[in-house]
């Protein structure tokens, strides 16, 4: 049997490592956010049944946030005409940080909301709404 020495690599990231900056402003009513860049990559083929080449296409990001509702209601107090959907381009950064972390910084770029909605039920202790939002690209520093 192995003889594991615990935590050989420190600290993990984590929930409690992230902070979140949205319209330049840290945000703590924050309970998900979500991103991610995905290419489009086809083999080419020519004499044969293996691949010769590889193309590749345009870059898709996929994101969204989930705030508490009050958080959403205070951006609608600054957003034009109160409508979240009118809040002009806009970047989000995403930083990762902790006492034994290497800092990390994702930051969304050009990023806007693309719908505003509520759901809650019974017994619900709060009221998170997960906003689509629509990002031109990534910057993983």
């Amino acid at each position: 049997m192995a003889n594991l020495i615990p935590l050989i690599n420190g600290k993990s990231y984590d929930w409690g490592s992230i902070t979140l900056n949205i319209l330049g402003v840290p945000f703590s009513g924050v309970t998900a956010i979500e991103y991610e860049e995905k290419q489009e990559m086809k083999n080419i083929y020519g004499a044969g049944n293996r691949p010769v080449s590889r193309g590749y296409g345009a870059i898709e990001v996929t994101a969204k946030v989930t705030l508490l509702m009050e958080e959403v209601e205070n951006v609608m107090l600054i957003a034009p005409s109160g409508n979240l959907l009118n809040i002009p381009e806009f970047d989000i950064s995403v930083m990762y940080l902790g006492t034994d972390l290497l800092p990390k910084k994702h930051k969304l770029r050009n990023v806007r909301f693309m719908n505003n909605s509520r759901k809650s039920g019974q017994g619900d202790t709060s009221i998170p709404v997960e906003l689509e939002l629509i990002v031109s690209h990534i910057e993983w520093a």
